[in-house]
C-alpha cells in the first residue's frame, strides 16, 4: 500500500456488509504531493462508525491514508484503504464562495453522464441543465432477513448502535447539459442525516406526523434552498454490478454568485 492524500468530497449512507458488518463508500479527489487534483477516487471498505473519533473525517477534509488499487473492482477509481492508517490533515472551508473547494473539483468536471460513460469513468461531477422535479419514494422499512442477521451478530462489546433503515428514497428528475433526462436517487449521507435529525427533533405526537414533517423539511432544503439559492452540481457514481446505473452520491452546492458580486473580484 502507498500513503496518499485524498480530499473527501462525499460519503454515502452506510450499507450492511457480511464481511465488514457495515461499510461507507467514500468518494473524493486523489491529490499529488502538492495537493493538486489528480483524479476521482472511491475508497472502501471503511467501517466509518467503528473508527476512532479522531479518524472520523468530515466532508471537505484532506486525509492521508494507505491505499492500493482494488484488484476485485474493475472501476479505475476504486481503491482499497487501510482505515486504521487514516489521518486528518486539514479542513477545506467555504471562503470566497467556496473558491478553494471549487479549485479541487472543477478541473475534474464532466459535461454529462454520457461523457462520463464514454470516458469509462464510474465517478464524476456534473451540473444539471434543468431540474424537472424533486420527489421521494417509499422503501422497505426493515432490513432484509440477511441484512438483519448481520446486525444481530454485532459483538456485544462494540459500542456502535444498530444501523437504521431509512424508509424513503430521495430523488431528482433532471436534464443534463446534453439534454438527456435522468431520474436519480440521492444516496448522500448528509441528506439521509437531515431527514433523521428533522424527524427526531419533531414535537409531533405520532411517527407518521414526525416523518411527514421531516419529509417536508428535506424538500425545503432540496427544492426551496438548493434550487433558488445554490449553484447546484451532482456528484454521481455507478454501481459495481450495473455499470450503466448511476446515482447521486453527493450534492455540491456553493452559493449562487450574481454579476454584482463577480464585479468585486
Amino acid at each position: 500500500m502507498e500513503r496518499r492524500k485524498i480530499l473527501i468530497v462525499t460519503k454515502t449512507y452506510p450499507s450492511i456488509s457480511r464481511k465488514y458488518k457495515e461499510t461507507v463508500c467514500t468518494a473524493g479527489v486523489l491529490l499529488d504531493d502538492n495537493e493538486n487534483p489528480v483524479q476521482w477516487i472511491r475508497i472502501y471498505p471503511i467501517r466509518f462508525r467503528y473508527l476512532d473519533t479522531e479518524q472520523r473525517y468530515p466532508r471537505w477534509s484532506i486525509i492521508s491514508a494507505e491505499i492500493e488499487k482494488n484488484s476485485k473492482d474493475y472501476r479505475k477509481e476504486s481503491f482499497r484503504i487501510n482505515d486504521q492508517s487514516l489521518k486528518i490533515i486539514r479542513k477545506i472551508g467555504t471562503d470566497d464562495h467556496w473558491a478553494e473547494r471549487k479549485s479541487f473539483i472543477f478541473p475534474l468536471q464532466s459535461h454529462s453522464i454520457s461523457e462520463i460513460k464514454i470516458q469509462s469513468q464510474s465517478l464524476g461531477i456534473i451540473k444539471p441543465r434543468t431540474i424537472n422535479k424533486y420527489f421521494y419514494k417509499n422503501t422497505e422499512r426493515k432490513w432484509s432477513d440477511r441484512q438483519q442477521a448481520v446486525q444481530d451478530q454485532l459483538d456485544l462489546f462494540e459500542s456502535s448502535v444498530e444501523l437504521e433503515k431509512i424508509p424513503y428514497q430521495f430523488c431528482y428528475d433532471f436534464l443534463a447539459q446534453d439534454g438527456k433526462r435522468h431520474r436519480y436517487s440521492i444516496n448522500d449521507w448528509e441528506i439521509m442525516q437531515l431527514y433523521r435529525n428533522c424527524r427526531d427533533k419533531s414535537q409531533a405526537s405520532s411517527l407518521e406526523s414526525r416523518e411527514k414533517e421531516a419529509l417536508d423539511k428535506v424538500e425545503q432544503k432540496l427544492v426551496d434552498e438548493f434550487l433558488t439559492k445554490k449553484d447546484l452540481y451532482f456528484i454521481v457514481g455507478n454501481l459495481k454490478n450495473h455499470k450503466n446505473t448511476f446515482m447521486i452520491i453527493g450534492i455540491f452546492y456553493p452559493p449562487k454568485v450574481n454579476s454584482e458580486q463577480l464585479s468585486l473580484f
